[in-house]
């Protein structure tokens, strides 16, 4: 049942809305950095951030690994809270030189459940993000949940109001084939419709989900 209730999900919101072409970025560390520093802030901040550290030739691990934290923090300014940031970049950073010899290429025959492990024991760097550098640059089979997911969950009855990250994450998992691909597409349009239709306040009218079953009682989402 949950499984044909997010089969029908994907579909409407697939026809019409189409491939979202998602996550930006050029190269694996250029993804791993923009879901970073995209936490509690705009893509748009986070793309100014980004070019600035392409203009400046260091958005790569050896050149972040040689950069002084102050140097970091100025070039990713726009993106907020960026001496934060700053060190949760460093974070990772040490974690994949101590770990992995700097080189990305080297995570690729490290297990999916024990690199996720790995990542979420880096200082900074939570379930969304680790499951953002998991899907997103790395191709793996991790559902990634955030708050649209929760919204869309709860309000079509999928999953209980109080549900956490990784129920959520599981429901999705759990109830859909192992693919990367479908993921990726899933959340983005996930994203997309809640934020043009199940916002915080619901707007239903003319949402592709809209004949759907839901409820209305969780506009505190």
């Amino acid at each position: 049942m949950i499984t044909e209730q997010l089969d029908k999900i994907y579909q409407l919101l697939f026809e019409r809305f189409g491939p979202q072409h998602w996550w930006p970025g050029e190269t694996q560390f250029e993804i791993i950095t923009g879901a970073i520093l995209t936490q509690n802030t705009s893509w748009a901040n986070v793309e100014k951030a980004i070019a600035n550290l392409k203009s400046a030739s260091r958005l790569t691990p050896e050149e972040l690994c040689h950069l002084d934290l102050s140097q970091l923090a100025e070039l990713i300014r726009p993106a907020g809270y960026y001496n934060i940031k700053a060190r949760r970049l460093k974070n990772f950073i040490n974690w994949l030189f101590d770990n992995y010899a700097g080189n990305l290429t080297n995570l690729e025959s490290v297990d999916t459940g024990k690199l996720r492990a790995e990542l979420l024991a880096i200082k900074g760097i939570g379930c969304e993000t680790a499951d953002s550098i998991l899907l997103y640059a790395l191709d793996r089979p991790v559902f990634v949940v955030d708050a649209y997911t929760a919204r869309v969950a709860v309000r079509h009855e999928l999953i209980e109001p109080n549900a956490d990250y990784e129920r959520l994450r599981e429901l999705f998992q759990m109830n859909l084939p192992e693919d990367a691909r479908l993921f990726n597409e899933y959340h983005a349009l996930l994203v997309k419709v809640g934020k043009e239709f199940c916002k915080k306040q619901t707007r239903c009218l003319n949402c592709p989900l809209e004949k759907l079953p839901h409820t209305l009682n969780s506009n505190h989402l």
